[in-house]
């Protein structure tokens, strides 16, 4: 009598992208407690990896994580790519089980939206797995409602974002860019950064609708690594500094070490620093290493392509 494996439970593989902001202009806090922004995002080649398995109806979500920092990642239902399960099978109306397994690639409470990459993978994955073949603006609807950057890792590449960064509009670029980023072990809560800012700015912060970003997009079109660097700019960088005043010193070094342009990566506290090719950013990294600038270092290339199933 022969005894059959029983065949491994269905599942789908999606990958992600995180993001820097090249720009991000942030106006005074509106009546809704947001504040208005206009940024111009751009998809980095570090990624997160969703594997969603299917499990039995009624069994629940579970959810595991593996790679850099994987033990400061919740595992419950304040994880955005839990809350993507729920959120997808309300809107279709199916049982929210499903086994979710998180490989690492983006860093952790850095500004640059590993959380949102786990979301918005998570959607597709499901979308996948259920067989509920719904169209990427639905898709895209859904991920608005998770946070203001989940939208931007399903679409991916470069784009303006504006409203909360959830309103997206996808820009032209040519070629690569070349990026090395230090991270801190500690992260920086964004809600406290924008509080700063509201405190450091009081109501006069000026309005997102005079934001020029004409030379950032000729930058980009162009694919000018020069002009792209003297052009970023991030309005929350101030107040990230003020909280963590030792992030000026690693935004120094990689200025001296020749960046074509530096600075906090969205609320921080990562750096990031544009570099001339893919060593001069190997090189950045292993200067702040050296000086003990980071507590990690990483370096990559961009525009990426946004989630999509492996």
């Amino acid at each position: 009598m022969s005894h059959l494996a029983a065949a491994p439970a269905p599942s789908v593989r999606v990958r992600a992208p995180g993001k820097i902001n090249l720009t991000l202009r942030v106006g005074p806090v509106a009546d809704d407690g947001y504040h208005p922004l206009v940024t111009v995002f751009q998809a980095v080649a570090l990624h997160e990896e969703i594997t969603a398995t299917e499990v039995p109806e009624g069994a629940g979500i579970s959810l595991t994580v593996e790679g850099p920092q994987a033990d400061r990642v919740p595992l419950d239902a304040s994880n955005l790519a839990w809350q993507a399960v729920e959120a997808i099978a309300r809107h279709v109306g199916l049982d929210p089980s499903v086994a979710l397994h998180i490989a690492k690639g983006v860093p952790v409470a850095g500004g640059m939206a590993g959380g949102s990459a786990d979301a918005a993978a998570t959607l597709l994955a499901c979308d996948a797995l259920w067989g509920t073949a719904l169209p990427r603006e639905e898709l895209a609807g859904l991920a608005a409602t998770l946070g203001s950057d989940v939208p931007f890792a399903l679409l991916g590449h470069t784009a303006v974002g504006t409203g909360r960064g959830h309103l997206l509009t996808p820009a032209m670029t040519r070629g690569e860019f070349h990026w090395a980023f230090a991270t801190r072990d500690d992260g920086l809560s964004t809600p406290a950064v924008y509080r700063r800012f509201d405190e450091l700015t009081g109501p006069t912060a000026p309005s997102v609708d005079d934001a020029d970003d004409n030379g950032l997009m000729q930058a980009l079109r162009a694919g000018d690594p020069t002009a792209l660097g003297e052009a970023l700019q991030n309005d929350l960088e101030a107040a990230a500094l003020d909280l963590r005043p030792e992030l000026a010193r690693t935004l120094q070094i990689a200025r001296d070490g020749g960046a074509l342009g530096v600075m906090v990566s969205g609320s921080g506290p990562t750096v990031a620093a544009l570099a001339r090719s893919r060593q001069h950013a190997l090189a950045l990294a292993a200067t702040w290493t050296a000086e003990d600038a980071a507590d990690a270092v990483w370096c990559t290339t961009a525009p990426a392509p946004g989630a999509r199933v492996l």
